[in-house]
This record gives structure tokens, C-alpha cells and sequence, in this order.
């Protein structure tokens, strides 16, 4: 579990490439004070798990399904990378519950600044935005942040300059793809409120057919 409070930036050293897989190298510096092997990092919202750990960094497996759902395949050498390590029990909450399950990716499609802020607009589909709501909280590479509007097509955020500072969020440009995750809270609501599915009798035997026939 992650708060979304960004720790630092890291810097990507190396990617290897699988078929269908890749394996991360990622530079890291305060991270790796009690960092682990097995322990789990966010890494631009990407809930990944450090298998291997140096002086320098650390090296995490990304799986077919990651990919799929996460803009991490298009990391190479030299991206700057969000970096979490996950929350820890008895500390300070600053953002909100973030899992590191990417639902899925939009576009930044307008930056403009007001005053003292950045905003950001998102382009995503209606699957994600069902559950971004105005003055809702929603991740965006791992950044935990608050939806400022909401259209039919898109969301836009209101950054402060130091969110802006500390992570990518600064070097991100429209056309660029970025990772979502829609507060987790949302999803249980819509389930929890669908009604239950009639099982279905699979031979075609139905109450209203024994009462017709007399049972």
C-alpha cells in the first residue's frame, strides 16, 4: 500500500527486454536506507517488487500483464522514474490509499499555467472515468493528487510548483502518456450496489415449469 507521496526521482540504468517481459535497473538514492529484496516499490505508480539491490539502486521484474496496462514499456536508459517505497505502519498519511494496481493510461493533452499553479489535462476512457470525480483523489504516475474538473473525455489536476519539482510531472508534455490509478473506493461502492446475478438453472428446469406441470 502507497500513500502516493513521491520519495525521490530516480533515473533508469539499464532495461532488458523479454519477449513479452522486461527487467527494470533503476538508480535510487534515500529509498535504499531499509529498502529490501521482496520489498515492494512504487515506481511511477507501479507497484513492483525489488528482486536484486546494490549500492546504487535497485532491479525489479515487470510483467507481460504490467505492460499492458502501464506506460513502463516505454521507459529506456535515462528516464526519470517516481519512486515510493510502501507505507509504512504508524507514519505521517499525506495523500491517499494507493495500491499500485494501474487501472490503466491517458494522455496529457493541455498544460497551462494560473498564477502559482500547473494544470494538467487528461485525456482517459469512460472505463476509468466512471470513477474520477471532482474533488476526488486520483493517482497519476504515483503522484497522488486531486481532480480539479471533470468532462466527458478528460480530467484536469491543479499542481502546486513543488509536486511539479520533485517529480515527473515536470518533464511531462502533451502528447506524453502517464499512468492512472482511480481511488480504489470508488470501485467497491459500484459493486457493492450492483445487484446479484440469478444463477441460472443450466437444464433448463424452472420453478414456473414444475408448477405448470403439475409439481
Amino acid at each position: 500500500m502507497f500513500t502516493g507521496m513521491v520519495e525521490e526521482l530516480g533515473i533508469v540504468r539499464a532495461v532488458r527486454r523479454g519477449r513479452a517481459s522486461s527487467v527494470l535497473s533503476i538508480g535510487a538514492r534515500r529509498i535504499l536506507s531499509d529498502l529490501r529484496i521482496g520489498d515492494s516499490v512504487a515506481v511511477n505508480g507501479v507497484c513492483l517488487t525489488a528482486a536484486a539491490k546494490d549500492d546504487g539502486g535497485f532491479i525489479a521484474d515487470v510483467m507481460h500483464e504490467t505492460l499492458k496496462r502501464s506506460s513502463l514499456g516505454a521507459l529506456s536508459v535515462g528516464s526519470h522514474v517516481n519512486l515510493e517505497r510502501a507505507m509504512a505502519v504508524g507514519g505521517r498519511f499525506g495523500g491517499h490509499i494507493v495500491s499500485g494496481h494501474i487501472d490503466g493510461t491517458g494522455i496529457i493533452t493541455a498544460i497551462h499555467t494560473d498564477e502559482n499553479a500547473i494544470w494538467y489535462t487528461v485525456s482517459a476512457g469512460r472505463d476509468l472515468l466512471r470513477y474520477i470525480v471532482e474533488k476526488g483523489s486520483i493517482t497519476i504516475d504515483g503522484i497522488s493528487l486531486t481532480v480539479a474538473a471533470v468532462g466527458e473525455s478528460w480530467f484536469a489536476i491543479s499542481a502546486i510548483p513543488h509536486t511539479v519539482a520533485v517529480t515527473i510531472l515536470g518533464e511531462k508534455r502533451m502528447g506524453d502518456t502517464v499512468n492512472l490509478e482511480t481511488d480504489m473506493i470508488g470501485k467497491y461502492v459500484e459493486k457493492l450496489l450492483q445487484p446479484e446475478r440469478a444463477v441460472q438453472p443450466q437444464n433448463g428446469i424452472t420453478l414456473k415449469l414444475l408448477m405448470e406441470s403439475g409439481f
